[in-house]
């Protein structure tokens, strides 16, 4: 008996001329993690430990693409991200007992992340890529403005930029193109407000972003 057998066996390419097309237009939706590096050799005698707390949050953002070759794209996808981020001190108090006191941070990011992509040779209806570039986000929620409370607060600048880097899978559907994608965004620049008498800040030498964002384009 026999029958017929098939190895790599080919299947309709969707979508054929995507590709050639200079520039093309989508939109994003993802789900982000935010968090802090936090750097201190200036803990003040009553504070012990300063631990970074992330929490997770949602992105929007418009996909721009421009083709610059068989393998490489210019992106441009500016993006609205809500994100909160927290700092755990470990201090003692007035009755010099060790306490836990938390201070959550709020933003609203305005970012307009430029990357390069980096893709691989299309098999039937999907292929890989990597990408990488810079990231320029405005915190419109950031309270440097804002007077010192009875509660010190922790003020971040509202300007912050970043590195990043990620990976992702295209799959050419048959009316468009649907790509997950996991970036890693590192904050280049010191985002923390020292303020003279704020225990919270001044226990503090320099804070940085990092941001774990996994989304989904639809081009």
């Amino acid at each position: 008996l026999g029958h017929n057998c098939f190895a790599q066996e080919s299947k309709p390419e969707n979508l054929r001329k995507y590709d050639r097309q200079w520039i093309h237009f989508g939109f994003l939706l993802g789900i982000n993690h935010a968090d802090f590096i936090v750097r201190s050799n200036n803990f003040d005698s009553s504070v012990y430990v300063v631990e970074p707390i992330g929490d997770n949050g949602f992105t929007l953002g418009i996909v721009s693409n421009l083709r610059l070759g068989l393998y490489f794209d210019l992106r441009l996808i500016p993006a609205l991200s809500f994100s909160q981020r927290a700092l755990e001190y470990t201090l003692l108090d007035n009755t010099n007992t060790l306490v836990t006191k938390i201070k959550k941070i709020e933003s609203t990011f305005l970012e307009f992340p430029l990357n390069l992509k980096y893709k691989s040779v299309r098999i039937n209806n999907g292929r890989a890529y990597v990408l990488g570039g810079l990231r320029y986000s405005l915190d419109l929620a950031s309270q440097k403005n804002v007077e010192k409370e009875d509660d010190d607060m922790v003020k971040l600048k509202s300007n912050d930029f970043s590195y990043e880097v990620g990976f992702g899978i295209d799959f050419y559907m048959k009316y468009f193109k649907l790509s997950p994608v996991i970036v890693l965004a590192i904050g280049t620049n010191n985002i923390l407000i020292k303020e003279e008498g704020n225990l919270f800040s001044e226990s503090l030498d320099k804070l940085n972003s990092k941001i774990l964002q996994v989304s989904v384009t639809f081009e």
